[in-house]
Formats: C-alpha cells, sequence, structure tokens
C-alpha cells in the first residue's frame, strides 16, 4: 500500500475575544483544505448562532454524560460554562489525510497537548490587552463583571503561550489567516512528516 500523509490536527485558542471564531470564519470563506471540528458548549447561543453550526449547545447534564462516555477529546469549564471537543470526528478526519482546526479555549488546547503532542498548536494574540477589551465591550453580550471576569483569565493566559508552537497576532483578520495558512503549509513539508513517501518510493527505479 503507498505512502498516505496523515492530516493535520491545528489547535488554535486564545484569550476570549481575540477573534477565534472570525477568524475562523474567515478561514471557511476561503475554501481552504481546512475542516472545521464544531465545539460542544453549555453555554446559551448568542444571536445568529445554531446548533451544529458554531456548537453543538447542551445542558450540563448532557455535556457531564459525554465527559462519563468518554466522547470528548477536551473539556474544560470557562466562565461558568462547559466547553468540549467530540473525539470521534477529529481522529476520523486526521486519519483520512484531511487538516482539521479546533477553535477553543487555552484550557482545552493545553489538554489536548498532552495526548496529541503532534498536533499544531497556535496561540492567536491581540495586539495588545487594552485592544482586546475593547473587543469584548464591542460584543455587548457580557456584564462589567462578566467583562472583568474574562480579562483577568485573559491576562493568565496570555503567560501560557510559551506552550504553543507559533503565534498569530490577529492586528487585521485577513493578515491573521494568512499567517495560519502559511503555517499549515510549511508544517506539511516537514521532513518527519514525508521522509517515509521517499525512503519507500515505490515508483523508483531498481539499481
Amino acid at each position: 500500500m503507498g505512502f498516505k500523509e496523515k492530516g493535520l490536527l491545528v489547535v488554535l485558542s486564545g484569550p476570549s475575544g481575540v477573534g477565534k471564531g472570525t477568524v475562523c470564519k474567515a478561514l471557511r470563506a476561503r475554501g481552504t483544505s481546512l475542516h472545521y471540528s464544531i465545539s460542544v458548549t453549555t453555554r446559551k447561543p448568542r444571536e445568529g448562532e445554531s446548533d451544529g453550526v458554531q456548537y453543538f449547545f447542551r445542558t450540563r447534564e448532557q455535556f457531564q454524560q459525554m465527559i462519563r462516555d468518554g466522547e470528548l477529546l477536551e473539556w474544560a469549564e470557562y466562565v461558568g460554562n462547559y466547553y468540549g471537543t467530540p473525539v470521534d470526528y477529529v481522529r476520523k478526519t486526521v486519519e483520512d489525510g484531511r487538516d482539521v482546526i479546533l477553535e477553543i479555549e487555552v484550557q482545552g488546547a493545553l489538554q489536548i497537548k498532552k495526548k496529541f503532542p503532534q498536533a499544531l498548536f497556535i496561540f492567536l494574540a491581540p495586539p495588545n490587552l487594552h485592544e482586546l477589551k475593547k473587543r469584548i465591550i464591542g460584543r455587548g453580550t457580557e456584564t462589567a463583571d462578566l467583562i472583568e471576569s474574562r480579562m483577568t483569565v485573559a491576562r493568565s493566559e496570555m503567560e501560557l503561550m510559551e506552550n504553543y508552537d507559533y503565534v498569530v497576532e490577529n492586528d487585521e483578520v485577513e493578515k491573521a489567516c494568512d499567517r495560519i495558512e502559511s503555517i499549515v503549509l510549511a508544517e506539511h513539508c516537514r521532513v518527519d512528516r514525508l521522509i517515509e513517501k521517499y525512503k519507500n518510493n515505490e515508483g523508483a527505479d531498481s539499481l
């Protein structure tokens, strides 16, 4: 059987409000080869969000049952809500040679790093914390207390950047997408991913 390169598991995370969802939406609009993995959450849908599109929306009881049944690749509780990644879709897609991008919180990314260190970890960063706070306020969905809670968490998450392979600053969405696509392309050209193909080149002439 010929060489078949596995897909990449691309983990994109960063502080709440940095624009992870916006960047992923822009990547999908470009028609990239990245397959978007939908997370499960117990938070309420925001305006314009639908179950099975942005997230799978579940109750706390349903989510806890998924944990007990081992149906999540990772999960975390963040500002009073659970977030997690369904395991089956991710594993099957990567084994089929397709790239999967996970848009998750920092806690979840660190869980995946322990289980799948070969994944590609990208930290999406704001230009600065002042800009991050402006973006969160601009949503108009959080109370003043919740905004301050998110900023406290964001400061601690920024200190975890050293656990990632790359950092991409989300100063402009299109530029951030360009950087992410370039990183993914470079990873596919790594020697350790392709050397087996050339060591066992079935089309090579016999000597």
